[in-house]
């Protein structure tokens, strides 16, 4: 009876175990099952990190690496590596990786954009990296480069399509000036751009005339309407403070306010981008004007913490945290805007652009003018509806890209 029972509470663990079937095939699994074809006969590169899996987890390097009939001869690695063991903004030197045995070319270091040695030798440069849809996250530059460099040598360039967490609707925010142009920014998008990767490359590709040979190979099962867990796929984080799908929504709400380092946005703590503090906020007060405005989709609770790390490490914080039930209604840019208007109101002596950082700030936001309009105390809906005037020419040229209904 004991090995029985023994017998049938083992068969229940691994039946718990058994992948549930998701809703969206990423783009690697449709490459494989479908349209192997294109790599047949032809030398690739693969720019990826840990992001690049399968709906069942498996690493896009491990499955390409595995097949006799591709030849997977270099991996290209973006901002924190091809696995994902490099903290943000370290620069990556170029190695071999232990597992594959290919040489691994960095493409966050001095070198950018993959240079004509990296290249020798392929006929195809493959991107596969989950993105959050915002603006400032440093990949989708990296596959705009890497995209411009196959250009230049002649290269296929193939886009794996994945999801956009935050969906394929929302758009918010400003659009990038030129003179804010950076890594964080190299092209006039506004701060989330709802489009996937696939989308935005078609996008960058002909609106920026690189006019490189572009593949994209579309996701299947994806609408629009989607945000991340619709999908039914597994979140794995995109960096180290980019935990669970949620984040995408937090940092996008309040990843820009975390150039400044005049305020704390949860990084060093439990809840990255969830939380916003300092010693000098008084979390009570700001919970109870953020809660006012009665923003769509969120709640804000005060609360004391003291980060491990980074900006005021053991010092304990006064601030909120945001609680976001809704995040088909939930605005994230139009969030942050509001936060940053109720902390200079209620705590003006903090002289929270009075800082270094206000030079990344502004990239981040792509345009000088939140600062200038906080400082002269205008209402956020003035200053939404000042920044929503760039939209227009940008939601008409989009129109053309989308290719998910």
């Amino acid at each position: 009876m004991k090995k029985l029972f023994a017998m049938f509470f083992i068969c229940l663990l691994f039946t718990s175990l058994e992948w549930g079937e998701a809703k969206v095939k990423p783009g690697i699994e449709v490459l494989l099952e479908r349209k192997i074809n294109i790599l047949k006969g032809k030398r690739v590169g693969l720019i990826t990190n840990p992001t690049g899996v399968d709906s069942k987890l498996r690493s896009t390097v491990d499955l390409l690496s595995k097949r006799t009939d591709v030849k997977l001869m270099a991996l290209f690695g973006p901002e924190h590596g091809v696995r994902g063991d490099i903290k943000a903004g370290e620069t990556i030197k170029s190695f071999t990786d232990k597992k594959t045995g290919l040489p691994v070319y960095s493409l966050y270091g001095k070198t950018k954009k993959p240079t004509k040695e990296m290249l020798k030798g392929l006929d195809v440069l493959i991107y596969d990296i989950q993105d959050i849809g915002i603006r400032p996250y440093t990949y989708i530059y990296t596959m705009a480069l890497a995209m411009e460099a196959a250009k230049e040598n002649e290269l296929t360039f193939i886009v794996l399509d994945r999801p956009n967490p935050l969906g394929g609707n929302l758009v918010e925010g400003p659009v990038l000036e030129e003179k804010f142009k950076s890594f964080i920014g190299l092209y006039p998008i506004p701060y989330v751009y709802g489009m996937t990767v696939g989308e935005l490359a078609d996008f960058i590709n002909n609106e920026f005339k690189i006019f490189a040979d572009l593949v994209v190979v579309e996701m299947e099962g994806w609408k629009r309407d989607m945000i991340f867990p619709d999908t039914g796929l597994e979140w794995v984080p995109t960096s180290p403070h980019v935990p669970h799908w949620e984040t995408a929504f937090f940092c996008a709400a309040i990843g820009g306010i975390g150039e400044l380092d005049r305020i704390n946005v949860g990084v060093g703590y439990t809840m990255p981008f969830e939380l916003i503090g300092a010693p000098w906020v008084e979390g009570e007060k700001l919970a109870d004007m953020l809660n006012q405005f009665e923003l769509p989709g969120v709640y804000f609770r005060p609360l004391y913490y003291r980060p491990y790390y980074f900006h005021f490490s053991n010092i304990q914080l006064s601030g909120v945290q945001m609680h976001v039930y809704d995040f088909k209604k939930f605005r994230p840019f139009a969030t942050q805007i509001y936060i940053l208007y109720a902390i200079n109101k209620l705590f003006p002596e903090s002289n929270l652009f009075e800082t270094k950082r206000i030079g990344m700030f502004n990239k981040a936001m792509g345009t000088d003018k939140v600062v200038k309009y906080i400082r002269e105390n205008k209402k956020p809906e003035w200053i939404l509806s000042r920044l929503r005037a760039s939209l227009q020419e940008y939601l008409d040229k989009r129109e053309k890209y989308l290719r998910y209904k």
